[in-house]
């Protein structure tokens, strides 16, 4: 390869590639009549919805409504290769820490309850009634406030609910979830500025907007149904802007792999009009390079009588709106391009884009609420919506695009370590108990109080953990001290492998199997990222005859640790979900009328949002504009030698969860220790391709992280900043390096330095 190649795939999304993605990794799996009945059911009304990512089930959905990522995430549940209590008494748990991920997932499907035996060094099998009762006794003996619940995003809205009483039952708001690593900052966000903790926007405006800019989310790999609407909305006209230092093929062009025209003939629709690869952390500054066109646009039109601002929502809807403006004036260009990386005219043209669209819709991902100032980055892009009104019309809004499947719903029904975010008065009146009113530890604040030694239990609805955090290190050895680690899961995964004194690994149902109770078959309900609420059905049959659904699990543990309380009927409630929606819509009934009824609405139901309707719950009670206090997001000055690590998630993969190892849509094949870096950069680095070197954080705490093995790779990235995969490369995060509001990690702005393979 050419010194001014780099690595690259030249196909668009989607198209034959995708198809060809599924049936790599799953061969003949794939096709069989169970795995395409289930499919054809996907994201359906009366089907059941994807595990994968929590992209809308629209109601006039396709005749395949799912995408090569769905696809795997269900042929990966509905694998017939078992992990059995066999396979365990073949190997040690010392000997599994050492295999990887992808290894440990291809064993499949968990089969039986299983503990720790510490003397054995491997996992035995148990009864579930001695599973729950030893779990019970050890929760007993433990402050409350010592144990850590911690819920990963795909547990349903049903199971959600009663984990989150159980736990305040318990006594504890120690509730984390995965929203903590991940969009955190934007409840925290969204919650301050515009008075709602989610997105605005709805499926429909979609189809009725002039524009949309994106910012740091790769619909491609993340979210590829999103690829329909985008493209449907190109088609007619709308202009979608994107900014990531990234480029993403999906955001680049796709093919509908469900158009037959489009499959024969090849034709790529282009997808964003404007692409601009932004300095990881420079987002603030880019946005307010568009607001400082905008300003000047609005004073060019002052000058003819006219205007480009809404003014008339600005005065009766906004706060504080003159000290931004000021702000933006007195900010230079030449600082501006310096904290982007991006030209003047670039911002300009992107700007001009919004200024000529009546209707706005800003999306984003992680790429904004993964740094030291994400708080800022999203704030910036409501900043730029408000100056036009797009918050609150129709075709308008502001969309973050949420990972896990219910990662949204399960902060919907009381999964938060925040009190004041649960109505906790409803509770005591529901269930006749006092529940704790002390702040809880979200991800962060749970991690650095098991490093501490204050936590000493640890409670996993799913999830992989230990994968997914930063300080690695440091953390998979103070694991080890806690008294009690209990994972729920249906696969295995290194998280089961790093235990506590007393472990128990507990296998569930999954969304595509039948979960039969005393009242027949179960639906369960999850949350969109759009608000909206879809019911589930299973009909798969189980994996094994040993597996409880989720809520199950939850209850058996439930009894087996807190006092009988008849208003807490939890075999009741296990014999018929319909109940438990009950209960939600008892203590949200605004967000949840006749949930039962409504839950198989075609597209879900929607829960409502305040600031859609332009009622502001803020300290102001008006949409808040915000001076951002700096134009870089990243937390740290950049130096020689020092670069902006961006974390990476492969076309292979799923949050921790990896398929294989082909990101094709980033032409990297084969492997994931990879380094991701410009070619002028390797220039100025006196790095060769191939060459295998070593990545160290260069923080400023004096504590040392490196990963090594990492095969540098030319790739189209902005100066400064380089690419790898997570979790891979979560050794090199430190756990003070995150959101500064949200405690979310700063996974897309690493401080590293590159160091020799040796």
């Amino acid at each position: 390869m050419a010194d001014h190649d780099t690595v690259k795939y030249d196909g668009p999304a989607g198209g034959w590639g995708s198809l060809r993605g599924i049936t790599r990794i799953f061969g003949k799996e794939w096709s069989t009549p169970g795995a395409l009945e289930t499919l054809a059911r996907q994201n359906k009304p009366g089907g059941f919805m994807c595990v994968s990512c929590a992209w809308t089930k629209p109601a006039d959905y396709h005749a395949f409504e799912f995408c090569e990522n769905g696809a795997k995430a269900t042929l990966w549940e509905l694998t017939t290769r078992r992990c059995t209590p066999d396979f365990f008494a073949r190997h040690t748990v010392s000997e599994l820490r050492k295999w990887n991920d992808y290894d440990l997932e291809q064993q499949g499907r968990l089969t039986h309850p299983m503990r720790l035996d510490r003397a054995e060094d491997r996992y035995v099998p148990c009864s579930w009634e001695e599973a729950f009762a030893a779990i019970g006794a050890e929760l007993k003996g433990l402050d409350p406030k010592s144990v850590v619940f911690y819920t990963s995003g795909r547990a349903s809205l049903e199971t959600a609910y009663l984990y989150a009483l159980f736990a305040r039952l318990y006594g504890t708001n120690n509730l984390p979830d995965s929203s903590n690593m991940c969009h955190e900052t934007t409840s925290v966000g969204l919650k301050k500025v515009i008075g709602a903790s989610v997105g605005t926007s709805v499926f429909e405006d979609f189809s009725t907007c002039d524009a949309i800019f994106f910012f740091g989310q790769n619909t491609g790999s993340n979210s590829p149904r999103f690829l329909h609407p985008l493209q449907e909305a190109v088609k007619r006209g709308c202009r979608i802007v994107t900014f990531n230092p990234v480029r993403e093929k999906g955001l680049v062009s796709m093919i509908n792999p469900q158009s037959p025209t489009e499959m024969l003939t090849g034709d790529e629709t282009p997808i964003s009009c404007q692409y601009l690869q932004v300095k990881a952390g420079g987002d603030i500054a880019a946005i307010l390079g568009m607001c400082k066109h905008v300003l000047a646009k609005e004073d060019e039109a002052q000058a003819r009588g006219d205007s480009v601002l809404d003014h008339d929502f600005i005065n009766s809807h906004t706060h504080d709106f003159e000290a931004f403006s000021e702000k933006v004036r007195n900010t230079s260009w030449e600082e501006i391009e310096e904290n982007s990386g991006l030209t003047r005219e670039a911002l300009q043209a992107a700007g001009q884009v919004y200024v000529e669209a009546d209707k706005v819709i800003g999306i984003y991902g992680m790429g904004l609420t993964q740094q030291v100032h994400g708080f800022e980055n999203i704030a910036m892009l409501v900043n730029l919506l408000l100056m036009k009104g797009n918050i609150g019309r129709d075709g308008t809004g502001i969309s973050p695009v949420r990972g896990h499947s219910n990662v949204q719903g399960q902060r919907t029904v009381g999964i938060s370590e925040k009190p004041k975010l649960v109505p906790m008065e409803k509770l005591a009146r529901l269930y006749g108990f006092e529940p704790p009113m002390e702040k809880g530890l979200n991800t962060v604040e749970a991690c650095e109080a098991i490093l501490s030694g204050e936590v000493k239990g640890f409670v996993s609805l799913g999830g992989n953990f230990i994968r997914a955090i930063p300080e690695r290190g440091a953390m998979e050895e103070a694991w080890q001290r806690m008294r009690l680690t209990v994972q729920i899961a249906t696969k295995l995964n290194h998280s089961h492998l790093v235990n506590g004194e007393v472990a128990y690994l507990l296998p569930c149902l999954g969304r595509t199997e039948e979960d039969m109770q005393a009242s027949g078959p179960q639906t369960v309900t999850m949350e969109d990222s759009f608000s909206c609420i879809h019911g589930s059905i299973g009909r798969r049959k189980p994996a094994s005859e040993h597996l409880l659904s989720e809520l199950a699990i939850v209850a058996g543990i439930a009894k087996a640790t807190v006092a009988a309380n008849p208003r807490v009927p939890w075999d009741e409630w296990v014999g018929d979900y319909g109940k438990v929606r009950d209960l939600i819509e008892a203590t949200y009934p605004e967000d949840f009328r006749d949930f039962n009824k409504r839950m198989f609405t075609p597209g879900g139901f929607y829960r409502g949002n305040s600031a859609r309707e332009r009622i502001w719950k803020t300290e102001s009670g008006k949409a808040e504009f915000t001076v951002p206090k700096q134009l870089s997001a990243t937390g740290f000055e950049d130096r020689p030698g020092r670069y902006r690590l961006i974390t990476l998630r492969s076309n292979d993969q799923f949050n921790t969860t990896i398929y294989g190892y082909s990101d094709r849509l980033r032409g990297i094949e084969g492997t994931r220790d990879v380094l991701l870096i410009n070619p002028r950069e390797m220039q100025r680095a006196g790095l060769a391709e191939g060459e295998v070197v070593g990545l160290a954080c260069d923080a400023d705490d004096g504590r040392e992280r490196a990963v090594t093995g990492l095969k540098v790779l030319p790739f189209d990235l902005p100066d400064g900043c380089v690419g790898g995969y997570y979790p891979e490369l979560n050794w090199l995060i430190p756990l003070s390096h995150h959101d500064i509001q949200s405690k979310t990690p700063a996974a897309k702005s690493v401080p590293v330095r590159i160091i020799p393979a040796g």
